[in-house]
């Protein structure tokens, strides 16, 4: 097709062929290929019989260049929800039944590992230091008779077995004190604490219970004179290191065997629209749902300024790291014609122009893979063709 002048066709025409160019002398009319003289003397057009030629005005507003090679990589993307690293969060009860008589922090408190979290009084840790008190007494009793049994013996004051009988009493007595050593020792209490309790022989049934590690209390039930057992849910306390999170998310099982362990991940949230967040998947499920044909995959986020929230809906693409170099065009030098297929606009001499239909793949960078229909090294019209492929179509009818 080639452009005639405005004036022999009207302003209507010249209005609808602007949508190519707007000026004194725009597109009009189209003529096809075999009214046209081509460079190298054919008749013919080059594709379909369909040639558009552009005066030097108008390929002002085309951008020509050649189709090269680019680098596409396979990536998918699938949905999910941000979650609590669960490696990094505790469930907090007592060793011991006990009832709660004091708390010392509350939900969104910052707390250090070994911060007390609330104190019970267990009947548990009474029995232990009533044990205590009991098997140091014994302790000390043998082995004082253990000492002057020694001494009669080595005067001949004592017979033998009444000798050996004063050591076994004595190693008896002191295995059981180091054992109710032990037993108050799970209850939190230091040595320096086990030894005032065995000088100052005074029970102290209050046990706290502490943090394992650094971080932020996520969840609290506890309260003032509850009961609570080990193992009991609700748990009194949750803490959580929320420097890292967990992104649950769904994979369709076609998708499954492309996924791997440390894959590169990045992450859109609807909270931050104009940011990306990076991660690393560290879980894949050794299989899929059998309702929706879909597996899981857990990736772990950085997240230092705790800004992602627990069941926040987020996008992802994994990179698979499966690549392939194939020709590419820019993404305004491919237009999606009415029925569906893909065109190009290609040009030997940069002037004339003729669709192509092409396959495209991957749309990544800003270029379009081309799997079908055009070789590296051939003209195009990178930008513009819209509006080529709208003139032609509109001056056809």
């Amino acid at each position: 097709m080639q452009f005639r002048c405005i004036k022999a066709y009207g302003v209507r025409r010249a209005v609808a062929a602007g949508i190519l160019l707007a000026g004194t002398c725009v597109l009009n009319t189209p003529v096809f290929a075999d009214e046209i003289q081509h460079p190298d003397g054919r008749q013919s057009g080059w594709t379909d019989g369909r040639v558009v030629t552009l005066t030097g005005a108008q390929l002002r507003f085309i951008s020509i260049a050649p189709v090269e090679m680019h680098v596409f990589t396979v990536d998918r993307d699938a949905v999910g929800t941000v979650d609590f690293d669960e490696d990094k969060s505790v469930q907090i009860s007592p060793p011991y039944p006990g009832r709660i008589v004091a708390l010392h922090a509350k939900a969104g408190d910052t707390v250090t590992k070994g911060q007390p979290l609330f104190t019970i009084d267990s009947p548990d840790l009474l029995q232990a230091e009533s044990t205590l008190l009991t098997t140091a007494g014994v302790y000390k009793l043998t082995t004082g008779v253990l000492k002057r049994s020694r001494l009669l013996y080595e005067a001949q004051g004592l017979a033998q077995k009444d000798y050996d009988q004063a050591v076994s009493d004595q190693q008896a007595a002191e295995a059981a004190y180091k054992a109710a050593r032990d037993a108050v020792r799970i209850f939190g209490k230091s040595n320096e604490q086990i030894d005032a309790i065995i000088r100052q022989h005074r029970l102290d049934a209050r046990m706290q219970v502490t943090s394992p590690l650094a971080g932020v209390v996520t969840a609290r039930s506890a309260a003032l004179g509850t009961l609570v057992q080990p193992g009991a849910t609700p748990v009194p306390f949750v803490v959580s290191n929320l420097s890292t999170k967990w992104l649950i998310g769904d994979v369709s099982e076609g998708n499954m065997p492309m996924m791997r362990l440390g894959q590169r991940v990045d992450i859109r949230l609807m909270a931050f629209p104009d940011r990306i967040f990076q991660g690393r998947i560290s879980y894949i499920s050794a299989g899929v749902d059998p309702n929706t044909h879909r597996g899981v995959i857990r990736i772990e986020i950085a997240d230092p300024e705790n800004e992602l929230q627990p069941q926040m809906l987020a996008t992802f693409t994994v990179h698979t790291g499966i690549s392939m170099r194939s020709p590419a065009v820019p993404y305004d030098g491919v237009v999606r014609e009415g029925d569906g297929t893909m065109t190009v606009w290609v040009t030997r001499d940069r002037r004339h122009f003729s669709p192509r239909t092409v396959t495209i793949g991957l749309r990544q960078q800003g270029e379009n893979q081309i799997l079908s229909g055009l070789n590296p090294g051939e003209l195009v019209a990178a930008d513009g063709a819209l509006f080529i492929s709208n003139a032609y179509n509109l001056e056809a009818k």
